[in-house]
């Protein structure tokens, strides 16, 4: 477990590839930054996601640059963008596609034809996922996990690489649809976006305001993305640094004998064993991205409470105590704190 056989590779190889890995990185970085401002954090987590091949929900008030975050990196990679604006009154054959009825015009015969929905693009932004009833939030289902999606007993494979980066307001729940639990178990993270600082926004306000139009170029393609995934797994990790995300995992379910009195009292379920592989997996691409070629204990906290958010579900007592889901992560990280590392 704690070192790959991938990492036998020859050397000066492994090496060019990771030194290529951080330019792409840093290109992505400076070519967002000519749009957006700030969001430091926001960003890091993203690109940790999209290293990894995992899916991504952000969560931010209105007028916090989501949408244009997404459609800014997806530029910088490469990739085919869609976009879909989630409605309560969108149907899955708007996701997925349909198959249609066309008729040869030479021989007169009807034969179905199949029109792809835009899922099938490598960046799909889901804007306010939570606007659409549950129905129609589960035509996402499999793709996310399965990468691909069945329409009428067809079978059709997504193009690689794919990610989910879907948007919800935290706010406006007249007319919203909570997410079902399958479907946020899904998200590598929940990324929260916050308001800037008062420098930031001032930026902003000079930045956009003006004939300004900033050109953004891709420093990537699909061929290099899938590449770096690969290259993120195989970074060792010490077994006693994954076992320490494992039993993090674990004390987050009320009935673990290690779990602390804030999670018995607050938490109805917690993280299952996917939220154990993600967190090693965005740990990995943490310390990788850090140029560090193995797995901290700092990577697997600073990583912990963006996995686990929206994996805990919470009783009654913490909504009449008024304490969320990050409040009982910082309380377990504190109950829990790593070894010292030497």
């Amino acid at each position: 477990m704690a070192t790959p056989a991938e990492m036998t590779l020859d050397s000066a190889e492994l090496k060019k590839r990771i030194d290529r890995f951080h330019a792409v990185r840093d290109g992505i970085l400076a070519q967002v930054r000519e749009v957006i401002v700030g969001q430091d954090e926001v960003l890091d987590q993203i690109l940790t996601a999209l290293f990894v091949g995992g899916h991504c929900l952000i969560t931010g008030l209105p007028g916090t640059a989501k949408t244009l975050m997404v459609r800014t990196i997806s530029q910088t990679l490469g990739l085919v963008f869609k976009r879909i604006q989630f409605t309560p009154d969108l149907m899955p054959s708007d996701i997925t596609g349909t198959d249609i009825i066309e008729e040869d015009s030479t021989t007169g015969r009807r034969h179905w034809t199949f029109v792809p929905g835009p899922i099938f693009g490598n960046i799909v932004l889901a804007d306010e996922i939570n606007r659409t009833p549950p129905k129609t939030q589960s035509a996402l289902l499999e793709a996310m996990q399965e990468l691909s999606c069945t329409v009428r007993g067809n079978h059709y494979k997504l193009p690689a690489p794919f990610f989910v980066l879907a948007t919800q307001n935290p706010i406006e729940l007249e007319g919203t649809y909570p997410l079902p639990e399958a479907q946020l178990d899904r998200f590598l993270f929940n990324v929260l976006l916050d308001y800037l600082s008062a420098d930031d926004e001032a930026k902003v306000v000079d930045l956009t305001t003006t004939t300004r139009v900033a050109q953004v170029n891709a420093v990537t393609n699909p061929e290099e993305i899938l590449s770096f995934q690969q290259l993120v797994r195989m970074v060792p990790i010490g077994t006693s640094v994954a076992r320490y995300a494992v039993e993090l995992v674990r004390a987050t379910r009320h009935k673990s004998p290690n779990a602390p009195e804030v999670i018995k009292k607050y938490v109805n379920y917690g993280g299952s064993v996917r939220a154990a592989q993600f967190i090693v997996l965005s740990a990995k691409a943490r310390a990788l991205s850090r140029k560090r070629y193995h797995v901290t204990y700092d990577d697997i906290t600073s990583l912990a409470i963006p996995v686990l958010r929206h994996r805990i579900l919470l009783n009654f007592h913490a909504e009449s105590d008024r304490i969320d889901s990050d409040e009982i992560l910082r309380r377990l990280l504190e109950h829990m704190p790593p070894p010292k590392e030497g």
